[in-house]
């Protein structure tokens, strides 16, 4: 999903309603170049129960990978 452009906490809402769509296990990938997302998405997703299994700087952005 990539949400470049869009600031916090929009990209942790946008990030959030579809987890929920997802089934239990599924992984969610975020490209984002927010700055702030990169320490405010896994600190939102690990507190709403979602595991955060990798965080990686692509020069331009990040990726994070959430899983369900």
């Amino acid at each position: 999903m990539v949400l470049r452009g869009v600031r916090c906490p929009v990209n942790w809402a946008r990030a959030k309603v579809r987890l929920e769509e997802l089934p239990v296990g599924a992984r969610l990938a975020l490209v984002v170049d927010d700055a702030r997302a990169v320490r405010d998405i896994p600190r939102a997703a690990e507190a709403h129960g979602y595991a955060v299994l990798d965080v990686a700087d692509l020069g331009d952005g990040w990726r994070i990978e959430l899983e369900r």
